[in-house]
């Protein structure tokens, strides 16, 4: 899910460059719905409506397989799916919490100042005193907000993503500026 960057002129691209194509999740199955092949589909995108644009989707969150979409409706809160091959209830129990991913290519354009998580990891983080506080090594999401975990030489640390504590992302230089509110350090 894209989320708003501190700094503006900082937003220069990604951490790092892959090789081989990534893949952005865009939602989970969470079982079957019917008799026919359909599949409730929690989305994780901030457009859920994208689905309904898809010809398309990746299966699975290791070698994400393509499987094309035969038909998309909105069921409450969630998204009910139809892949070609998957035609009766049985067939669509194998996809039960497997990932729905596109490539980061087909992905909705950012707008100025807006990145994906997995772009964070690998981020030095850096105190506003200069202190090197480590790596950022995962990004928990929380109902609240985000959670930075940054793993460094005194452990792990937990930064919430909030204004007070994220100062600056500097992708160019792998470097996030953090100020760290009383409480923060173990």
């Amino acid at each position: 899910m894209p989320q708003t960057q501190r700094d503006e002129s900082s937003m220069r691209g990604s951490a790092e460059q892959p090789v081989e194509p990534r893949f952005l999740v865009i939602g989970q199955v969470v079982k079957p719905h019917g008799v026919r092949g359909e599949v409730r589909v929690t989305p994780f995108t901030d457009a859920p409506e994208r689905f309904q644009w898809l010809e398309t989707v990746y299966l699975g969150e290791s070698d994400p397989q393509p499987a094309s979409v035969e038909s998309v409706r909105f069921h409450h809160n969630l998204i009910l799916v139809k892949l070609t091959g998957y035609d009766d209830r049985d067939a669509a129990e194998q996809l039960r919490d497997v990932l729905l991913q596109v490539p980061e290519a087909e992905g909705i354009p950012l707008e100025d100042g807006e990145y994906y998580l997995y772009q964070l990891i690998g981020l030095q983080v850096y105190s506003d005193v200069e202190e090197h506080l480590g790596e950022l090594v995962d990004v928990l999401e929380t109902r609240a907000n985000n959670v930075f975990v940054v793993q460094g030489p005194g452990g792990e640390l937990l930064l919430p993503d909030i204004n007070e504590v994220v100062q600056e992302i500097d992708f160019e230089n792998g470097r996030m500026l953090v100020h760290l509110l009383p409480g923060l350090r173990p």
